[in-house]
């Protein structure tokens, strides 16, 4: 089977990987890791039209949609009126995650578990609101914007000035509205699922890091590392996440005539009495969450696409409740990231990894000369393989430490929360 997967970043190499087991592939536009293992086109997902004659000179049987742009743009909808097979939803589907109202909306019918708020298009109207609200509260741009659009807030001023500022502009269009919520309390969770639309499947659960610095200090990121599995996510919570969470919403987007299909992740709070909220949806599977629940899928993810986009009998594992393996991920950063990530330095990889290690490539490119260099805020993610999350920890940063370029930023406590269960257990 020949499988085109689309975008050029950590997650897609992750994807490249998974299916390279079992299928050829093909990643447009890919990056240097992706061209390790397949083919890559030098071609913009953007570009409809040349994603299409793609497919068609490649001869490719599946395409699988990486990044949430593409999904929210509507190539979903494109190669399904070529007649061709594609894994992910439908740009409808897809407001799931590219409209935070339009999620908000769909949960509270649904009648999921979320954080009550307001939406607002005009700054007075929020900051009347803001003005009246506990401490802390949550702003979020109700549009994409690459995983920085919500901004907890710890006091009234700030949720003040950043409602401001993403009603003027600072995440473009994906400001134009936005919601004001209150902050829930707890862990968070990532629940990250298969579907056709009515069966689910779960795949093992994972924690990302998304805040820059040691100790969840710092700004907000796209994630600087992640971990699965996580055991506080056992039998019963995964199955409250099934039922009371990820079926209603399925269901709802069927009655509303917007049937779901392909990936569908849920960011939960996790509160002290173990009840999961959601916080958010994302219509993909998460980045850097990928680079450690697909090393430690024990299943042929090319099968499972293909059934659900090809819409042949499918039959979904049961995955939720154990993994053989752990994983951790490390994130390499570019110094200057989030806000201004400076690009351009030279990176040295060892010639042999360490075992049971792995090194996706997620802001990478080749000069002129060969040379690889950075050309993204997140450079590389460091994933160590093992029985437990703590061996994984060791050989993820070990790994980290093995890589360099100028500037490296990375964080050395990446599934702190773990470990500490495991220390005090």
């Amino acid at each position: 089977m020949k499988i085109l997967v689309v975008g050029g970043g950590g997650r897609e190499h992750t994807i490249c990987w998974a299916l390279s087991r079992s299928a050829t592939v093909f990643c447009a536009p890919g990056n240097p890791g992706t061209h390790n293992i397949g083919t890559n086109l030098p071609i913009s997902p953007s570009d409809h039209d040349a994603v299409v004659a793609a497919i068609r000179e490649n001869q490719i049987d599946l395409t699988v949609i990486g990044p949430e742009a593409p999904l929210a743009e509507g190539l979903v909808d494109r190669l399904v009126a070529e007649g061709l097979h594609v894994f992910g939803p439908d740009a409808k589907a897809a407001q799931l995650e590219s409209s935070k109202a339009f999620a908000k909306d769909i949960m509270v019918a649904a009648g999921v578990a979320t954080a009550a708020g307001e939406q607002f298009t005009d700054a007075k109207e929020a900051i009347d609101y803001i003005a009246t609200h506990p401490e802390p509260l949550v702003v979020k741009a109700s549009g994409l914007a690459a995983g920085k659009g919500a901004v907890v807030c710890p006091d009234r001023e700030t949720a003040k000035t950043t409602a401001r500022e993403m009603l003027a502009g600072k995440f473009g269009s994906a400001g134009d509205l936005i919601l004001v919520e209150e902050c829930l309390q707890g862990e968070e969770l990532s629940v990250i699922a298969l579907t056709d639309g009515e069966e689910v499947m779960l795949l093992p659960s994972s924690q990302d890091h998304k805040r820059l610095g040691e100790g969840d200090t710092g700004p907000n990121t796209g994630g600087m590392g992640a971990y699965a599995p996580v055991s506080i996510a056992g039998p019963e919570l995964l199955d409250q996440a099934l039922n009371d969470v990820m079926k209603p919403v399925l269901a709802k987007m069927a009655e509303m005539g917007t049937p779901y299909r392909g990936i569908l992740y849920a960011g939960l709070m996790i509160d002290a009495k173990g009840k999961p909220w959601v916080l958010e949806f994302n219509c993909r599977i998460g980045d850097p969450e990928a680079q450690v629940v697909l090393p430690v899928l024990d299943t042929d993810l090319t099968d499972h696409l293909w059934r659900i986009a090809s819409g042949e009998n499918w039959t979904p594992d049961d995955l939720r409740y154990a993994s053989s393996r752990a994983a951790v991920t490390t994130v390499l950063a570019s110094p200057g990231y989030p806000a201004a990530p400076v690009k351009g330095a030279a990176i040295t990889i060892p010639e042999e990894l360490p075992p049971d290690s792995l090194l996706f490539h997620a802001g990478t490119s080749l000069d002129a000369d060969g040379v690889l260099r950075t050309s993204g805020g997140r450079v590389l993610c460091a994933t160590g393989l093992g029985v437990d999350v703590t061996e994984a920890l060791a050989r993820s940063q070990s790994l980290a430490e093995a890589v360099d370029f100028e500037g490296k930023v990375f964080r050395r406590d990446i599934a702190w929360r773990e470990v500490a269960r495991a220390g005090a257990a």
